[in-house]
C-alpha cells in the first residue's frame, strides 16, 4: 500500500455500462488506497494506464483493439509506464491478445480485481465491496445486479465470456443502493445480461419484482429503470409494480431481437411470434403510457425476406419508443458460428437494418410530436452551449433522446435537479421544452 499512494492511474472504459460498473468499484479501490485516478483521460498522463475492455460483437472489439494500440504508443513515447489491460476482450482472448501484443505488461480477465489491484501495488479493501466511485454525474447511477447468462442464444458470446448467470444478494443490492443515494444519486439505472433470470440462482424465485419493490423504499432515490430484459420468461408481476410506484419509471429494455418463428428458433430465444405479441400488449394494457425499448439483429444466418418482412410489419404494429438494430456479426465459437454459414450478405444485413431504422424514424417523429404541448417531469444533466439538457423519466442516459431547453427561455437550471417542464416542440429524437 505505501508503494502505491501517490501514484497516478488512468482507467478507460469500453463497451456497455456493465463494464462501467466494473470500473467504478475498481476506481473505488484505488482511491482508497491513495492512488490518483483520471477516468476516459483525453490525453494519457499518469504512471499506469489501465484499459477495461469489451469483446461482445466485431465493431466492438475494434474499437478495443483501437484503443489499445494508441496506449501502446503512449508507452513508446513515454507517456505511460506500465499498460495493462482487462474486461471482455482479455477474458475471451487471453492467449491471443498476449501474443498480438507484446507491448502490454500484462492481461487480466473480467473478473481479476484482486490481481489487478496487487498488481499496480495496492491493497484490496473488503470493506469497500459495495462502494463505488462514480464516473457518471452524481446524480445517476448503474446498478447491476447480476453477471452473466443462462440462455443459450445463438448470435450471443456473453455466455462463453461472463459464465452462467449469478445473481447479487438482495441485501447487498439495497446496500449498495442506499450509499448511492447518500452521495447524491436520485436516479438507477438497473443493469443485467438478463434482468429477467434475477434470483433465481439464489433463490428459487425469479426476484425482480421484490428488488425493485425494495429498491423503490430508499429515500433520495426518485426513478428506477429497468434494462436488458428477456422476453422468455419475463415476470410479468414487475408491471404491476412499475404500474403502482411512481418511483419506478414507465420505462422498460427489453431486447426481443427477432420476431418470425423460423428466426426466433434459429436464434434459439425460446419463445414465439404469437408469445411475443401478447407480451406486448401485456405490457401496455397493465402499464398504460409505457415507453419500450428493444433491438433487433438483421441478417442473421437463414434470414430470409419473409422473415425480415415479418420483422418491418411487427416493427410497424408494436411502435416502439425506442429501438435499435445491429447487422448480424458472426462470432468466434457461438452456436451460430459452430452451426450456421454465415449467408446473407453484409451489404444485404446493412440495407435491411437501414429499412428498420427508416421506419423507426417516422414512428418517433409521430411519437415526440404528440408530446408537444404536454408537461413532463425532467431531470437535467448538463448545461451544453446555448442550452440545458434533460431526460425524462422514458429516457436513458447515452442511449435515449434529450430535452432541449434555451436558456434563454428559462431560469437558471441546475444539473442533477427535477423540473416540471412543457414540451413546446419536437424533433425525430429530441424535444425542446421551457421550465415552468
Amino acid at each position: 500500500m505505501a508503494g502505491a499512494k501517490g501514484k497516478k492511474v488512468d482507467v478507460v472504459t469500453m463497451g456497455c455500462s456493465k463494464n462501467l460498473v466494473d470500473s467504478e468499484f475498481l476506481i473505488r479501490q484505488f482511491k482508497a488506497n491513495g492512488i490518483k485516478v483520471a477516468h476516459d483521460p483525453e490525453v494519457p498522463d499518469s504512471e499506469v494506464a489501465i484499459v477495461n475492455t469489451c469483446g461482445f460483437i466485431g465493431d466492438a472489439k475494434e474499437e478495443s483493439i483501437d484503443t489499445i494500440l494508441e496506449f501502446v504508443e503512449a508507452k513508446k513515447r513515454g507517456d505511460i509506464k506500465q499498460l495493462y489491460v482487462m474486461g471482455c476482450l482479455s477474458e475471451r482472448y487471453p492467449g491471443q491478445l498476449k501474443k498480438e501484443l507484446p507491448e502490454v505488461d500484462k492481461f487480466f480477465g473480467k473478473f481479476n480485481w484482486k490481481e489487478i489491484i496487487s498488481e499496480v501495488g495496492a491493497t484490496y479493501r473488503r470493506d469497500l465491496m459495495n462502494e463505488r466511485s462514480l464516473t457518471t454525474p452524481n446524480h445517476y447511477a448503474y446498478l447491476k445486479v447480476s453477471e452473466g447468462c443462462n440462455r443459450t442464444c445463438s448470435y450471443c458470446a456473453i455466455p462463453l465470456i461472463t459464465g452462467k448467470h449469478q445473481s447479487r444478494k438482495i441485501e447487498d443490492l439495497i446496500d449498495e443502493a442506499k450509499r448511492l443515494s447518500d452521495s447524491g444519486v436520485k436516479e438507477l439505472q438497473v443493469i443485467a445480461q438478463d434482468l429477467s433470470f434475477y434470483g433465481y440462482d439464489l433463490y428459487k424465485d425469479y426476484k425482480l419484482p421484490h428488488l425493485i419493490d425494495e429498491l423503490a423504499k430508499i429515500n433520495g432515490i426518485e426513478w428506477i429503470r429497468l434494462h436488458y430484459a428477456y422476453p422468455a420468461g419475463f415476470p410479468t408481476d414487475v408491471l404491476k409494480v412499475m404500474n403502482d410506484n411512481p418511483k419506478v419509471c414507465n420505462y422498460l429494455d427489453i431486447a426481443l431481437q427477432h420476431i418470425s418463428d423460423n428466426m426466433l428458433e434459429l436464434m434459439r430465444r425460446n419463445v414465439r411470434k404469437s408469445q411475443t405479441y401478447r407480451l406486448i400488449e401485456e405490457m401496455r394494457k397493465q402499464v398504460p403510457g409505457i415507453h419500450l425499448r428493444t433491438t433487433f439483429i438483421t441478417g442473421h444466418p437463414g434470414e430470409t425476406e419473409q422473415d425480415f418482412a415479418e420483422m418491418e410489419q411487427f416493427v410497424k404494429d408494436a411502435r416502439f419508443e425506442r429501438l435499435g438494430v445491429f447487422p448480424y456479426s458472426h462470432e468466434d465459437d457461438t452456436y451460430a458460428f459452430k452451426k450456421y454459414k454465415d449467408d446473407v450478405p453484409d451489404e444485404v444485413k446493412q440495407e435491411r437494418a437501414d429499412r428498420i431504422m427508416e421506419i423507426q424514424n417516422g414512428i418517433a417523429k409521430e411519437q415526440n410530436a404528440e408530446k408537444v404541448g404536454q408537461t413532463f417531469k425532467v431531470i437535467i444533466d448538463r448545461e451544453e452551449g446555448d442550452y440545458f439538457i434533460g431526460r425524462t423519466e422514458f429516457d436513458s442516459p447515452e442511449v435515449d433522446q434529450e430535452v432541449l431547453l434555451h436558456k434563454e427561455d428559462n431560469k437558471i437550471l441546475i444539473p442533477g435537479e427535477f423540473y416540471q417542464v412543457e414540451i413546446t416542440d419536437s424533433e425525430d429524437y429530441d424535444l425542446f421544452g421551457i421550465a415552468k
